[in-house]
């Protein structure tokens, strides 16, 4: 199956060389369940020439704000919004969570709340699942017709599925402890609260279920293929 990556940003400069980017994460993180893929580089304005030219979609994470003024936003959310209408199945991770929440006609903004870094734990459906999240922003507001499948104290929307079209998640299945904690060293210092800084650290080596949603998904987007 072709999965198409809709890249809406990109890992920090110095960890690349050594990570890849966040494209890489998900290819690596869906390895086995032959998949193909192919990255547009959306967040330079880099799209496809339409819905159809990939079976199943997936958006990234991102250091932007889906409700920024940036000029990929509006032909992203006109593309979601295509996509669904088509039927083509569709995953949205952190960012990619936020971005069709608001362009299905929900509202994303930047939590009162605060920030949720390192492993998390959520009610997915009564099971508890424990994931790894770096995000302020979050999904206020669902938007009609989606249903909640996970949230927590902290991120009452933290699952979304629409259907059988399209699944978002806002914590990131593709990032290990060791890229978190890189991260919190690249982008986290004087950014987030040193507090929860520590905090992830302490929890970095507890047990996450990336390989669990990773099979999620891909389940979600063969299904979809298929409908």
């Amino acid at each position: 199956m072709h999965i198409g990556i809709l890249q809406t940003g990109h890992a920090p400069d110095a960890m690349r060389p050594d990570t890849g980017d966040y494209a890489d994460l998900f290819q690596r993180l869906l390895g086995g369940h032959d998949f193909d893929f192919t990255t547009w580089d959306v967040v330079d304005m880099q799209f496809p020439d339409g819905v159809h030219a990939a079976q199943g979609w997936l958006i990234t994470g991102s250091k932007h704000g889906a409700y920024e003024d940036h000029p990929f936003i509006a032909p992203l959310e006109t593309f979601i919004r295509d996509a669904y209408a088509a039927a083509v199945p569709m995953v949205g991770i952190c960012f990619g969570h936020q971005i069709v929440a608001q362009a299905l006609g929900g509202r994303v903004e930047k939590f009162a709340g605060g920030w949720a870094v390192g492993r998390q734990t959520y009610d997915w459906q009564g099971e508890t699942v424990a994931l790894n999240a770096w995000h302020q922003d979050q999904v206020v507001e669902a938007p009609e017709g989606a249903q909640v499948i996970a949230s927590n104290a902290h991120c009452a929307n933290a699952a979304l599925v629409y259907g059988d079209r399209i699944l978002t998640v806002q914590a990131h299945p593709e990032f290990d402890s060791a890229f978190t904690r890189r991260l919190g060293d690249t982008r986290g210092e004087g950014v987030v609260p040193p507090d929860l800084l520590t905090q992830a650290r302490m929890t970095e080596h507890d047990p996450i279920d990336n390989a669990l949603i990773a099979d999620r998904m891909a389940q979600f987007l063969q299904a979809g293929a298929r409908a």
